[in-house]
């Protein structure tokens, strides 16, 4: 990525960052799991950062719970309580009602995840445990939904929207979500079913993917 200067255009924002901060983030869970704490802050405060090369800043909103969450724990792993507590707390930031997976600019689902797994770290349980149910609920409720697309916005995560089955994209996105929310709460076995049954309906569910990885290898720093 490092190596090549990217030139996004109008509908391709937010790929190549996200795969940016992807990459940086699963080096940090390698570096915490191997207790390499100072190595995990390095990379992780990169993560905060874009650089020119990629062509394009951080979408107004952006509130990066991912990283601010795994950057407080390796501030913890160093010592460092109330600079990690400041990163927990920022972790806890942004909206904590789940979406449809629809357009680029949305909070992803998973930030609600990490926003979860902060509040735990500040011992306040039920604040957790509601970001949780929340992921949960969201996806039980709209599972069945019959999602139809008829217009192109350059928001949209695909550009072949008509040939595209918005349904199914939907039944994946909500066993993602449910797996999510059983992630948070400690029912691994449950959440591996649900992103089974997603990437069945979408085998390319990048997140999905990500996650499966996770629970198989316990890269999940709690």
């Amino acid at each position: 990525i490092m190596g090549h200067h990217f030139h996004p255009w109008e509908g391709g924002e937010g790929k190549i960052t996200t795969q940016y901060t992807l990459v940086l983030l699963e080096m940090a869970r390698k570096a915490l799991k191997e207790e390499q704490f100072e190595k995990a802050e390095e990379l992780l405060k990169k993560a905060l950062v874009y650089p020119e090369n990629l062509g394009e800043g951080k979408l107004e909103g952006t509130k990066d719970n991912h990283v601010y969450y795994h950057l407080g724990l390796a501030l913890e792993g160093q010592g460092r309580a109330e600079e990690a507590k400041e990163c927990f707390e920022c972790a806890t930031i942004g909206t904590d009602e789940p979406a449809g997976a629809m357009y680029y600019n949305d909070q992803p689902a998973d930030m609600i995840l990490y926003q979860g797994l902060a509040w735990l770290k500040l011992g306040k349980v039920r604040e957790a445990r509601s970001r949780f149910y929340r992921l949960i609920d969201y996806g039980e409720r709209h599972l069945e939904d019959q999602v139809k697309i008829e217009y192109f916005a350059v928001s949209l995560p695909e550009f072949l929207i008509f040939d595209d089955d918005y349904t199914l994209r939907n039944r994946a996105h909500c066993y993602y979500l449910m797996a999510l929310g059983n992630i948070g709460l400690g029912n691994n076995e449950k959440a591996a079913d649900f992103l089974k049954e997603a990437v069945a309906i979408e085998p390319s569910h990048m997140m999905c993917r990500i996650y499966e990885y996770i629970l198989v290898y316990g890269n999940l720093v709690k």
